[in-house]
């Protein structure tokens, strides 16, 4: 930051001079801070929404992966009497992993959105029961549309 003189006020961002009349980025005032925290929970939400359709469609792979390798026996048994992988033995090590994301995107919206941890642990058992995690994406839509309307003093969906 270069000094200050009356001929040349202070630097604030690189070489443009500091004005008055318009805060430090992120400092916008009431609407600005408002429009921030309403994008970052926009952004967190679509997180969530992106690793709860790929939580959900590894899990299902998963289950049909066991039902074939277990059930159907479809590949018969190694050598040391275990089932043998039908499309591989690394859908649940992936699911696992995605998992793990999954659970850092349910707690960043879980937090951002201040809900009760009823809201968390019913998020986070979505992501080991089949189905429920698109079951319950579409509940926490419901959720975080009511929680930013009520946030903003709006009715909701418009």
């Amino acid at each position: 930051m270069s000094p200050s003189t009356p001929e040349h006020p202070a630097q604030s961002d690189g070489d443009r001079p500091a004005r008055a009349d318009v805060p430090p980025h992120g400092h916008g005032g009431q609407d600005d801070s408002a429009a921030l925290v309403d994008s970052r929970d926009r952004g967190s939400f679509t997180r969530y929404r992106v690793m709860a359709f790929i939580t959900g469609g590894f899990l299902l792979l998963l289950c049909v992966e066991m039902f074939l390798k277990y059930a159907l026996q479809l590949n018969g048994v190694q050598a040391d009497g275990s089932a043998a992988p039908v499309l591989g033995s690394w859908i649940a090590f992936v699911h696992g992993w995605i998992y793990v994301v999954y659970l850092v995107a349910v707690f960043d919206l879980w937090s951002r959105m201040r809900w009760g941890l009823g809201r968390m642990v019913a998020l986070i058992a979505a992501g080991v029961v089949p189905v429920l995690s698109f079951i319950m994406e579409r509940n926490a839509r419901v959720w975080f549309e009511e929680t930013l309307a009520a946030r903003n003093g709006t009715t909701g969906r418009e």
